[in-house]
Order: structure tokens, then C-alpha cells, then sequence
């Protein structure tokens, strides 16, 4: 159980870095979108004379935040969820249909980490119309997302059989940071 223990506070240490750096990096991209915006609508409405690329950049931009926020999300159950079922369940059958959703979950991911890895590749074929880029390096985004995801994945399946074999108070959920919560 104490391998358990420090396998989880291992991934939980990397995770949190990992995401703390990935939800850093799309506030600067929201920015620079924001900044790409406006230079658009500057250019259309103040000049007449539209620019070809801002649009894009902007939709890239919003792919590689939406990529980078995702698992942190993910890990502090900031997507939608209905948990009627779940929470009217004794403790130890509701940490077992937990382990079972975050199995079907990982082989989700599985798939879509592997499907996500082929487009990348096949994105070197192709360049974006204006910005003249390889669509790949904004296709990486989704490897990205599934990849950060399937590790916290892990992390919380990880999690839940700590709480089914040993004691729940030794595997807590995962902590968010001050900045997500709405205190």
C-alpha cells in the first residue's frame, strides 16, 4: 500500500506542475487571441481592409488553451456531471462504479490519445491557408489534451484503488488551487 501511496504522490506532484504550467500557458494564449482579435477588427472597420490571417490564429489559439485547461478540469471535476446514482450509493459501491467509469474512461482516451497522434502526423501534409504553418502543430493540441488526460486519468484511477484496498484518508481527491475554486 505505501508503493501505492508513493506511486499516486508521484503522478499527483507531476500532474500538478504539469498542469499549473498548461493552464499558465493558455491564459497567455486567451491573450494573444484576444490581442489577434482585435487587431482584426481594427484593421476591418478602422482601415477596411481585413486582414487574411486573424482568424485563424485566433481558432488556434483557442484550440491550444481549451487543450491545455481540459485535464485540469478533468482532474477537479469541473466538467458537467450527473451524480444522482452515484451519491446514493454506500461508499465502497460507489468507489467501484467510480473505478469502473475511470476504466471505460482510460480506454476512451486510449483510443482517442492514438487517433489524435495519427492526425498529428498527417498534418505535416497540409499547411494552414493564411498562416502558412503545417495544420500538425495545431492538430498536436488534441495529442496533447488526451495525453494530459489520460495521466490524470491514471492518477485517479490510481486514487480510487488506494480507497478501495487501504484507507480512503491515505488516497484524498486531488486538491485544486486556489485560483479554480470559487471561494
Amino acid at each position: 500500500m505505501n508503493a501505492l501511496r508513493l506511486v499516486v504522490n508521484v503522478l499527483a506532484t507531476i500532474n500538478t506542475w504539469v498542469l499549473r504550467a498548461g493552464r499558465e500557458i493558455a491564459w497567455v494564449a486567451i491573450a494573444v487571441m484576444v490581442a489577434v482579435i482585435l487587431v482584426q477588427v481594427f484593421y476591418r472597420y478602422a482601415l477596411n481592409a481585413a486582414l487574411p490571417w486573424p482568424e485563424e490564429a485566433a481558432r488556434a489559439l483557442m484550440i491550444w488553451m481549451m487543450a491545455l485547461v481540459a485535464p485540469s478540469a478533468y482532474r477537479w471535476g469541473g466538467f458537467v456531471s450527473i451524480g444522482t446514482i452515484r451519491d446514493a450509493l454506500p461508499e465502497r459501491a460507489r468507489q467501484v462504479l467510480t473505478l469502473l467509469m475511470l476504466l471505460i474512461v482510460a480506454a476512451i482516451l486510449f483510443v482517442l490519445l492514438q487517433q489524435s497522434i495519427k492526425h498529428f502526423n498527417g498534418g505535416f501534409l497540409f499547411r494552414s491557408s493564411s498562416l502558412k504553418i503545417p495544420l500538425a502543430w495545431i492538430y498536436l493540441a488534441m495529442s496533447v489534451c488526451f495525453g494530459l488526460m489520460m495521466s490524470v486519468n491514471t492518477e485517479l484511477l490510481l486514487r480510487v484503488v488506494g480507497q478501495i484496498l487501504g484507507k480512503a484518508e491515505d488516497f484524498p481527491d486531488p486538491v485544486p488551487p486556489r485560483v479554480i475554486t470559487a471561494e
